[in-house]
C-alpha cells in the first residue's frame, strides 16, 4: 500500500452499536470491532476511536435501577468511564496495541490554547502508534460546556486530527428516504454532496432510548466535517467486517463527500471550537465580497445584528434570505456594532467615541461557508 493510500480514520461507535441494543455493553461486539481496527492498522491506517458507552458500562457495574436525571447519568458515567477504557485497553492488548484515554468538553475546543494542546497530544499518540479512545467528559460537563453528543464530538475530533475520513457506526445502514423501521420501501441514500433542508427533514430524533444522538446529529456532524475537508460515512456497526468494507467502498452506507478546498489550522479551529453567540445579517454586496472576493467584512454592508456577543467572540454571517454564509471573530460587541451599521469606518470614532479596527470580521479570523464548499476567506 502506498503512503498516500494510508488514512487517518476517526471511528465513532454509538451506544446502540456497543450494547447491541441491550442496556449494557456487549463484549463480543467490542471484540469484533477491535479486531477490525487492528486490521486497519496493519494496513497502515491510523485509527482514532470516539467511544460512547460510559453510562451503559456504569449501569452494568451498578446492577441496580437508576433514574434518568443529569446527576444520575453523570454518576453512571463516572462509574463506567474507567470500566470502558479498561475494556478497550484489555481487548487491544490482546494484539499488543496500546490505547490512551482522552476526555474532552466543548471548553477544550473553544479555548485556542487548550485546542492546540489537545491537537498536539493527539498527534503524538498517533506518531507512537497508540489508539486514542475519546469521549466527552460526561462526569463533570455541564450544559454550558458540553458538546452534547458523540456524533458532533467525533466531527470536532476529525478536525482536531486532520483526519481523512469520519466513520459513524450506528444501528442503521445510513440515511434513508424514509424511516426503514416503519417503511419497508425506504431507499438508502448512498451519496450526499450537500446537506439541505430536505435531508434534514428525513432525519428523525434519537434512534434508541440509550443514545443521545440520532440521524439528525449525524447530519450535523457530517456537515461540520464536510466543511473541514473530511469525508463522512454512516454505516451499520453490526455488519461483519464493516470497517474494511467502508474503506473499500463496498459497504451499504451513506457517504457525505468532503468539500474540496483545504482549510488551515486556525480556520479549522474556527469551525470546530468557539460556540456561535450572535448573528450578523449582510446585504448582497457584502456577501459577494466576503464569499467570492476574499474580502473582510465591513460595517458598510451590515444591515442587522441579532443576539448578544462580546468583542472577539464568534458570530455567524447570514445573507438577507436567512442563509448562513460565514462565521468569524468580531472586532465589536453587539451594542457597538449596532451603532455603526451601514457606516464607513471613518465614522466609527464619532459614533462610538473610540477608535477601532476598520474590519468587523477580518478575513484571517473568518471561514466562508458556501454550497460548493469551504474556502479560505
Amino acid at each position: 500500500m502506498t503512503k498516500k493510500n494510508k488514512q487517518t480514520l476517526v471511528i465513532k461507535l454509538g451506544t446502540s452499536v456497543l450494547t447491541a441494543g441491550s442496556q449494557t455493553l456487549n463484549k463480543p461486539r467490542l471484540v469484533e470491532l477491535v479486531r477490525q481496527c487492528v486490521t486497519l492498522r496493519k494496513a497502515g491506517h491510523r485509527v482514532i476511536i470516539v467511544s460512547s458507552g460510559a453510562v451503559a458500562a456504569g449501569r452494568g457495574v451498578l446492577k441496580q435501577a437508576v433514574g434518568h436525571s443529569l446527576a444520575e447519568k453523570q454518576m453512571l458515567a463516572a462509574i463506567g468511564q474507567g470500566q470502558l477504557i479498561h475494556l478497550w485497553q484489555s481487548l487491544f492488548g490482546i494484539y499488543d496495541v496500546n490505547v490512551a484515554q482522552m476526555l474532552l468538553t466543548r471548553a477544550d475546543l473553544e479555548h485556542r490554547e487548550r485546542y492546540l494542546t489537545a491537537r498536539d497530544m493527539l498527534t503524538k499518540l498517533l506518531e507512537h502508534q497508540v489508539v486514542p479512545i475519546i469521549n466527552e467528559n460526561d462526569a463533570v460537563a455541564t450544559a454550558e460546556i458540553k458538546v452534547g453528543d458523540n456524533d458532533n464530538l467525533s466531527a470536532y475530533v476529525a478536525i482536531l486530527a486532520n483526519a481523512d475520513k469520519l466513520v459513524l457506526l450506528t444501528d442503521q445502514h445510513g440515511l434513508f428516504t424514509a424511516d426503514p423501521r416503519a417503511n419497508p420501501e425506504a431507499q438508502l441514500i448512498e451519496e450526499v454532496t450537500q446537506i439541505n433542508d430536505e435531508l434534514r427533514a428525513l432525519a428523525g430524533g434519537s434512534g434508541t432510548q440509550l443514545g443521545t444522538g440520532g440521524m439528525a446529529t449525524k447530519l450535523q456532524a457530517a456537515e461540520i466535517a464536510q466543511r473541514a475537508g473530511v469525508d463522512v460515512v454512516i454505516a451499520k456497526g453490526c455488519e461483519y467486517d464493516i470497517l474494511p468494507q467502508v474503506l473499500t467502498q463496498t459497504a451499504p452506507s451513506t457517504t457525505f463527500l468532503k468539500f474540496d478546498a483545504p482549510v488551515g489550522g486556525r480556520k479549522r479551529w474556527l469551525l470546530s471550537g468557539p460556540k456561535s453567540s450572535g448573528k450578523i445579517i449582510c446585504d448582497n454586496g457584502a456577501i459577494n465580497a466576503v464569499c467570492n472576493q476574499g474580502a473582510s467584512l465591513l460595517a458598510k454592508g451590515i444591515v442587522a445584528v441579532e443576539g448578544q456577543f462580546q468583542r472577539g467572540e464568534l458570530v455567524q454571517v447570514f445573507c438577507q434570505r436567512g442563509k448562513l454564509q460565514a462565521q468569524g471573530l468580531t472586532s465589536l460587541d453587539n451594542q457597538a456594532l449596532s451603532l455603526v451599521l451601514g457606516c464607513h469606518s471613518n465614522e466609527f470614532t464619532q459614533r462610538l467615541g473610540f477608535a477601532t479596527e476598520e474590519e468587523i470580521i477580518h478575513r484571517d479570523n473568518m471561514v466562508v461557508l458556501q454550497p460548493q464548499g469551504l474556502k479560505e476567506a
